[in-house]
């Protein structure tokens, strides 16, 4: 399988994770020390106890308002490194669709990404989140 073709698998599957809010699967799609760097955020997401944590609580939050949200992985570029590793840069459009309304645009992001293999299986390393709205 090509890079290419293995992130875009990768991606599917670890948005459809975080859309289910499956906190613990999303976040072993992480390295063990895998960080998470995001508008939102005071702080980087450090290890994937932060991550578990941090995903489980909106994950909660968005269900208790009747929220489902949608996260959607497009132009993606995959740069192999030359230590063997992948960098990833997509665009990340977020949807929110509170239930009987029409589903709405929350965000756009550029998402940049170190990725590496553990036991034959991309993780995210290092997760770079950019909002389009903030500077």
């Amino acid at each position: 399988m090509s890079p290419y073709v293995e992130v875009q698998q990768f991606y599917a599957r670890h948005m459809h994770l975080l859309d289910a809010g499956a906190a613990e699967e999303w976040a072993a799609t992480f390295t063990e020390d895998g960080t998470f760097t995001g508008p939102g955020e005071p702080e980087p997401l450090r290890g994937r106890a932060e991550l578990i944590a941090t995903m489980s609580k909106a994950a909660a939050e968005q269900k208790a308002a009747g929220e489902q949200r949608r996260h959607w992985h497009g132009m993606v570029d995959v740069e192999e490194l030359p230590d063997g590793n992948l960098q990833a840069t997509c665009y990340a459009l977020v949807f929110s669709t509170f239930q009987g309304k029409d589903p709405q645009l929350r965000r756009t992001c550029v998402c940049r990404d170190i990725l590496v293999r553990e036991n034959g299986e991309l993780r995210v390393k290092a997760r770079f989140v950019t909002r389009d709205d903030l500077p």
